[in-house]
């Protein structure tokens, strides 16, 4: 499983229109992605910085994703950013909320 984080820098006030735009718009183009598996998204109170991961099946996917559908995601989130967000893609080592256990090599 690979998860993809997204760290973003807010314009001022709009923590209420990101949450928006991300329940009204981003999630549902995220569930047609082929791959997509979940999205998690975090606001710092009274800070203008938000982190979104987004986990995907495998890494291939979440390259396509990139490539294609994400530029949609940053036209509709513009509004909203200070910024272009920096994105890292990790493999997720274990969760609990997805039943991931990767035995690392040693």
């Amino acid at each position: 499983m690979i998860a993809r984080n997204v760290t973003m820098r807010l314009k001022a006030n709009s923590a209420s229109e990101f949450t928006q735009t991300l329940e009204k718009e981003i999630i549902p183009l995220l569930r047609k992605q082929k791959g997509f598996q979940d999205e998690i998204t975090f606001i710092v109170p009274d800070k203008p910085e938000a982190v979104g991961i987004s986990f995907w099946d495998t890494k291939e996917n979440a390259e396509a994703y990139s490539r294609g559908s994400y530029q949609e995601v940053l036209k509709a989130m513009a509004k909203v950013l200070d910024g272009t967000p920096q994105v890292q893609t990790w493999e997720v080592a274990n969760s609990t909320c997805h039943k991931v256990a990767v035995a690392l090599a040693a």
